[in-house]
């Protein structure tokens, strides 16, 4: 008999393949009840967006693994893991080069105005000489990165290609970091042309960007998120984007996802992308070969690769 696990997100069809071969797998919501299998399920498989609601870990009584493909855990209860004696392991490292790239990628976006000249070429007005506005110079700007992990590290090694003065806030200063340390996030944000969010979810950092954060970047200041939504304040943000006092804004993640605020969709100064910053063939293989290393070890009882609890 296979083991049973449970599916909360889809992979890659190759990944998903190999969960097949390897155990019987429940994928929620097709799965008619999982009342009916939760005895047998000793791990769940989901993403970082998705984490596990708390009625689905409450009703699986032998859960011992959740594997997130992903390096976000802001939507699994640790708390309640570390009670149950859950491990939850993700996959880090693989995904932080795209991750940054989409960081970048956006700012370029909105600061040159490429979705906007894109639609302006597709649309004839090229050809009949209606005016477009121009954008923005993005080397040697100043960055600040909110959140020095590995990706804010990576982002700030890109932007220093870009010959960019980039300076940080985190929850302490990292010694080695090599960039200027803001232990004040409004500081920093004052102190910027363009802010990046790459902090980690959670209740900690919920709504840190607040609407004096992003007045103190100002009126041409740029925010680029492609950490987690709930970072950011998105009414304030939505409000300063509206009323001019911020510049524009390259968006991968939002409050309340699939749910985009209508007013972004209206705006010519907002790049929005659907949460797909290492959404790479790529990296969405080498995620997936990860979460399959960590199924592995936890059935043979050997050390989990990537454990955060």
């Amino acid at each position: 008999m296979k083991p049973e696990i449970v599916l909360l997100e889809r992979m890659m069809p190759q990944i998903e393949k190999a969960l097949d071969d390897a155990y019987t797998v429940h994928y929620l919501p097709d799965t008619p009840s999982l009342a009916a299998v939760a005895p047998r399920v000793r791990a769940v498989v989901t993403g970082g967006g998705t984490g596990v609601p708390p009625d689905v870990m409450a009703a699986l009584p032998e859960l011992g693994l959740i594997a997130v493909n992903g390096i976000g855990t802001d939507a699994v209860d640790l708390r309640e893991a570390r009670r149950r004696n859950i491990h939850v392991t993700t996959t880090p490292g693989v995904l932080t080069d795209d991750v940054a790239d989409m960081a970048i990628a956006l700012l370029l976006a909105v600061s040159r105005g490429i979705v906007r000249a894109d639609r302006y070429v597709r649309a004839g007005d090229w050809s009949t000489g209606a005016p477009i506005a121009l954008g923005h110079r993005v080397s040697g700007k100043r960055m600040g990165i909110v959140g020095l992990g590995h990706v804010g590290r990576a982002i700030a090694h890109r932007a220093q290609a870009f010959g960019m003065q980039v300076a940080y806030n985190d929850v302490r200063e990292i010694p080695d970091a090599g960039f200027a340390y803001h232990a004040d996030l409004t500081d920093l944000a004052r102190a910027s042309d363009i802010l990046v969010v790459a902090a980690a979810g959670g209740a900690g950092s919920r709504g840190i960007v607040n609407a004096g954060v992003l007045d103190a970047l100002g009126r041409a200041g740029i925010l680029v998120n492609v950490a987690r939504g709930s970072v950011v304040d998105e009414d304030a943000l939505v409000a300063a984007l509206r009323e001019g006092r911020l510049g524009g804004a390259g968006l991968d993640v939002f409050a309340h996802e699939p749910d985009v605020p209508a007013a972004l969709l209206a705006m010519d100064n907002v790049v929005l992308q659907s949460h797909r910053a290492s959404a790479t063939v790529e990296t969405r293989l080498a995620m997936g070969e990860m979460v399959l290393g960590n199924l592995a070890a936890f059935y043979a009882g050997s050390r989990l690769l990537s454990a955060v609890v």
